[in-house]
């Protein structure tokens, strides 16, 4: 291994040991895979504003690491469970989502095809077959219906429940990653749309509010 792995490695340990996951050997070397052709891709592409690599760690693999926990709480290991994540740009989450949990079925999508192309590469390269890419508008899309659609910094919440509510499955819920809570987009929404949790989170290394916002349908 590298001597740039070899930091890059204590560090997801670290990241992860914090969060209480347990990463696997595999895991590791993916993630950081991922990081490796996320810096390549950027110096061309630009798919993030963010160019250094340990700020890369922290801002983009330390924030979606921390969702995992809760995700998997919802998605457990019975049955397939669809994942979509929605504006994904470099394939945040999605990306972190495929690779710690594997029987979840994940499908990214963003308006940039080479942010697509960008995921479609990583799926390949990482042999991620649970993962795909489409490059559309979230509101034309056509890939059936899923058990939780999630975004990171996509829009406002009212504006993404209802851009992806003809996706989201029967007993499907939404999931936002957001900075501090949203109080003011929380009471924006519309009255059939239940904000069932606010999550606070944690991530290790970053000194910032983060916070998931469940949310699911009214019956009626």
């Amino acid at each position: 291994m590298s001597s740039t792995a070899d930091p890059r490695r204590r560090r997801l340990i670290d990241i992860a040991t914090q969060l209480g996951l347990a990463l696997a050997d595999a895991d590791i070397a993916r993630l950081s895979s991922y990081l490796d052709l996320l810096q390549r891709w950027n110096r061309t592409y630009n798919l993030t504003a963010v160019r250094d690599p340990d700020q890369m760690l922290t801002q983009h693999l330390a924030d979606c690491l921390a969702v995992i926990p809760p995700l998997h709480r919802q998605v457990s290991d019975a049955g397939p469970r669809r994942v979509l994540d929605v504006g994904s740009g470099a394939g945040l989450p999605g990306i972190v989502i495929a690779t710690l949990l594997p029987h979840v079925d994940v499908t990214c999508v963003d308006t940039v095809g080479k942010k697509a192309a960008f995921i479609r590469q990583v799926a390949a390269s990482l042999r991620l077959e649970n993962l795909h890419a489409e490059h559309a508008r979230v509101e034309q899309l056509r890939v059936g219906r899923f058990d939780v659609v999630t975004s990171r910094a996509f829009a406002t919440l009212a504006d993404f429940t209802a851009l992806t509510r003809q996706h989201l499955a029967e007993g499907g819920v939404w999931l936002a990653m957001k900075g501090k809570d949203p109080v003011a987009e929380c009471a924006g929404l519309r009255a059939d749309i239940d904000v069932f949790h606010v999550e606070q989170l944690t991530v290790p290394g970053l000194d910032a509010a983060r916070c998931l916002v469940w949310m699911r349908p009214l019956p009626g």
